[in-house]
């Protein structure tokens, strides 16, 4: 497993190195260095954190899994009934003073390892309906149902897909899930009708040449934005819709920038460093000591290639708006620091797999005792 990790950590430091450059190039007319500053200074904390998870054994968040789980259900319940943190309507962070923090980011992890830990305790009960569905039903509607009514559409529709890709691997039976799964989708249908904002971005996805001056106006410019770009870009630094034209071009639409400023071939370069990631973290997920080093690598690296794909799906106008970053490019401590978390874990998921696959390897007996 030294080769996957090695190229999971260069994927990780490509994608932070652009993403550094990016937010320098996104601020560099109005706010100067203050968007890399902040950056740099979680990437620092993250790295901190990353290389303890790494050097933990990953076995130590099986035992912690119900912890974790409770403190992410208060935090998340803290963010409904705290005053601040508000913005766009949407209720999601949680305000220390000068800093801020996404409960909904550490959440994610939470419920990654809860349902690995769980997957691996019931693992011969999975195929029944009552511990293989019911069960971890409840426990993933607990985590959703919260974010859901922040409201963040997007990182609810994340962790379902994440939860039932969890279960699935863990050994629930399908004509279980399926179902479940349809419902839900009717459900979040059902509740997207009955909610004007996030049915005109539906609307406006359709129908985006009408569209133009109006909710459509960001996903237009972005789609300008690349187009723009050409092959090679216009320069670093030289993009022009940043200038107003792409709110929130140093967050969720940090993709198109890249598009304009750096052109096709650079954003083609992005997406193929993701599904090395996401090859890297199956392949270390495969060789994990245990059932709860398997759910619990396949659950992480699912997660964090399933929010890139989601966020340059909605830059490229090939998905609705859903308000989620670009994993480690994108502008936000609490995601850049969530996601080291998440590479930290899938390292100690390889150090360990590596130490099975040598001790096994090592003779035993008098012949050991020849080649020591």
């Amino acid at each position: 497993m030294k080769a996957p990790a090695t190229i999971l950590v260069l994927c990780v430091a490509s994608l932070l190195a652009l993403g550094m450059v990016m937010l320098y190039s996104a601020g560099m007319l109005s706010l100067g260095t203050h968007y890399l500053k902040l950056q740099l200074l979680w990437c620092a904390v993250g790295i901190v954190a990353c290389l303890c998870f790494a050097f933990i054994d990953y076995k130590y968040l099986k035992a912690a899994a119900p912890f974790l789980f409770v403190l992410a259900l208060v935090l998340l319940a803290l963010v409904l009934v705290r005053a601040g943190g508000s913005s766009h309507g949407a209720k999601r962070w949680l305000v220390f003073g000068a800093m801020t923090f996404q409960p909904s980011e550490a959440a994610k992890i939470a419920l990654i390892v809860a349902l690995a830990a769980y997957g691996e305790r019931f693992q011969r009960l999975m195929p029944s309906f009552r511990h293989g569905l019911l069960y971890p039903a409840i426990v993933i509607a607990l985590i959703i149902g919260l974010i859901f009514v922040e409201p963040d559409r997007g990182t609810s529709i994340l962790l379902a897909g994440v939860s039932f890709g969890i279960l699935l691997m863990a050994g629930a039976n399908m004509k279980f899930v399926i179902p479940l799964g349809l419902a839900g989708a009717a459900a979040l249908a059902y509740s997207l009708i009955h909610d004007p904002m996030r049915l005109g971005r539906i609307m406006v996805w359709l129908h985006p040449q009408d569209n133009k001056s109006g909710q459509g106006y960001q996903a237009w410019h972005a789609t300008l934005a690349l187009g723009s770009g050409g092959a090679t870009g216009l320069g670093l630094g030289s993009g022009r819709q940043k200038l107003g034209f792409v709110p929130e071009q140093h967050t969720d639409f940090i993709f198109s920038m890249i598009g304009e400023e750096l052109g096709l071939i650079a954003t083609l370069a992005v997406v193929l460093v993701f599904l090395l990631f996401v090859i890297c973290g199956a392949l270390i997920s495969a060789g994990a000591r245990d059932r709860f080093g398997l759910l619990l690598g396949a659950g992480l690296t699912f997660l964090i290639g399933f929010q890139a794909f989601i966020n340059i799906g909605v830059v490229t106008s090939l998905l609705p708006n859903k308000g989620l970053a670009l994993p480690f490019v994108s502008y936000g401590g609490s995601s850049l620091l969530m996601m080291l978390i998440c590479v930290g874990i899938l390292l100690s998921i390889a150090i360990r797999g590596n130490s099975r696959a040598e001790e096994s390897e090592q003779p035993s007996g008098l012949g050991a005792n020849v080649f020591a």
